[in-house]
């Protein structure tokens, strides 16, 4: 297991990115829309692991609200796992609350669940099915075209 990456919620992605570029250095490595989760997408690699800036693009989603309601900020933690089904029967079994009881897809194609923040001390984490790091290299790579 280890942190996959950081979700942060931003009103902008025009605003948002050339300040995480002066940071990092460098220009996302992809952006993408994701239509179920009604938001656009910036990925910044940061070692093993990335920042990825989440805009809203529709006034009911979940990132949008979570602006509404926050404002902008870390919205979650997403951390990788082996086999995200048996991962998510057994924190179920063990007494943790989820929102996603069955894998989803998420940004680049990635299988993912969320936990319920009331059985994790308040975070939002997000679960993701690690794959073949070569693998997800070319899925992101075909996403950026």
């Amino acid at each position: 297991m280890k942190i996959h990456h950081v979700g942060i919620a931003v009103e902008s992605l025009e605003k948002a990115v050339p300040m995480f570029e002066l940071l990092l250095g460098h220009s996302p490595d992809s952006t993408e829309e994701v239509g179920d989760q009604k938001v656009r997408v910036a990925v910044f690699q940061v070692g093993e692991s990335r920042i990825e800036l989440l805009e809203p693009i529709s006034p009911d989603s979940p990132i949008a609200r979570f602006i509404a309601k926050r404002g902008p900020g870390i919205h979650h933690i997403t951390l990788a796992v082996g086999n995200l089904q048996n991962t998510l029967d057994t924190l179920e079994q063990r007494g943790v609350r989820l929102i996603d009881r069955r894998p989803r897809e998420g940004a680049g194609g990635e299988s993912i669940a969320f936990l319920h923040p009331s059985s994790t001390a308040n975070v939002l984490f997000e679960l993701l099915e690690e794959r073949d790091r070569k693998q997800a290299d070319n899925n992101q790579e075909q996403q950026s075209k």
